[in-house]
């Protein structure tokens, strides 16, 4: 078989039979709906940073066997893995560093499959035809670096053998032993742990605040105008700005998943203050946005993480993950875990400092998850 590479400015130009017939549906950031979705709806277009430019590779006219998102970026955020250190060096020497090309899932720090193929081929395959592809689309475009941002850790291993720099950070997440109920999983914690949790859950009911949980159909336009509401105020009082999405993109694009959109809404007094807005998979939970207009104890730990767990536990999930940072998730059961990039570099000098760098930091984080793995609440055996 000899692949040819192409790539597409829209996923308008691949129909979504034939890209979800490659990613599947499961990991939800990869379906056809939620990344058109995106770009039809204004998050991801060359105006906001995020010119879409995906690879796609065909057997010669037949339909495409391989796909892989791909992003022509002008900066770094909504990326989660940190490069700005990276930039200004870049300029300090006189050249740029935008644009650069990035394989990754907008605004998602989620660990998933990056390129995906049918047909019985394999990453040995389809991987070399990928970075030929890339690498030369970069230097066409005379772009500074190509990003592969949360691939799977084997796939990051994989790219370290072709030569691309292997990146390593950390992150939270829950993973579920077993348990039969929230109360179960609490009886693994040391006892003051114990105590600390069931607290906060207490400040819940000691507001009078009522939380619900809504999936998919149920999830009607005035609950996902709300959760807008709510996730604009929030980002505007952190970080000045409406947010990275759209009204559109909540209004369209999520609920197009269906039964993999879950989201929670927290009352008081019948009037809803805030949201939570969670994705799934057939074996995980990803927890993504969170907003509210009116700041009450405990309840970001409430609605973010306990009815995360507790949907977990309820519908029989292995794993939840919850996001990017937050030392606080430790104590409330999150484990330390690492997450990977993957980094081509264009120039040979950045690229063997940004090599040493990446090994460098590697033992630092593998410290740093093993002094915060001492901090988790479970009693010893």
């Amino acid at each position: 078989m000899t692949l040819e590479a192409g790539f597409v400015t829209s996923l308008d130009q691949v129909s979504a039979a034939d890209w979800n017939g490659i990613t599947g549906t499961d990991y939800p950031f990869l379906r056809h709906e939620f990344l058109h979705g995106l770009e039809k709806t204004g998050c991801t277009t060359a105006e906001t940073g995020w010119q879409p430019c995906h690879l796609v590779l065909r057997d010669g006219a037949a339909a495409p066997v391989a796909v892989m998102p791909l992003y022509l970026k002008s900066h770094s955020y909504g990326e989660y893995v940190f490069d700005w250190a990276w930039a200004d060096a870049w300029e300090r020497t006189g050249l740029s560093y935008y644009p650069k090309l990035v394989t990754a899932i907008p605004f998602t720090p989620a660990t998933g499959p990056r390129l995906c193929s049918r047909n019985g081929l394999t990453p040995a395959e389809v991987w070399p035809v990928a970075i030929e592809a890339v690498q030369a689309l970069a230097r066409r475009r005379q772009v500074s670096s190509w990003h592969i941002l949360f691939p799977e850790e084997a796939v990051a291993s994989q790219l370290a053998d072709r030569g691309l720099h292997r990146r390593m950070a950390a992150q939270f997440h829950w993973f579920n032993d077993g348990y039969t109920s929230f109360d179960d999983f609490l009886s693994r914690f040391a006892s003051r742990k114990r105590k600390n949790l069931r607290r906060e859950r207490q400040r819940i009911i000691e507001q009078g605040l009522s939380l619900k949980t809504l999936t998919g159909a149920e999830i009607g336009e005035a609950a996902w105008d709300q959760f807008y509401r709510f996730y604009q105020y929030t980002y505007a009082k952190r970080s000045g700005h409406g947010g990275y999405l759209t009204r559109d993109f909540f209004l369209e694009t999520a609920p197009a998943l269906g039964d993999q959109v879950v989201m929670v809404l927290a009352s008081l007094d019948r009037r809803a203050v805030a949201g939570a807005l969670y994705f799934r998979s057939g074996d995980t939970l990803y927890g993504r946005y969170w907003g509210c207009e009116r700041e009450l104890d405990c309840l970001h730990f409430e609605a973010c993480y306990y009815q995360g767990i507790e949907y977990c536990i309820s519908h029989r999930l292995a794993r939840f993950d919850p996001g990017a940072q937050g030392e606080h998730k430790i104590q409330r059961g999150f484990r330390p875990i690492p997450t990977w990039s993957s980094h081509w570099i264009a120039d040979p000098r950045f690229s063997a400092a940004i090599g040493d760098f990446t090994r460098r930091e590697a033992q630092q984080v593998q410290a740093y998850i093993r002094e915060a793995s001492t901090l988790l609440p479970f009693r010893s055996e």
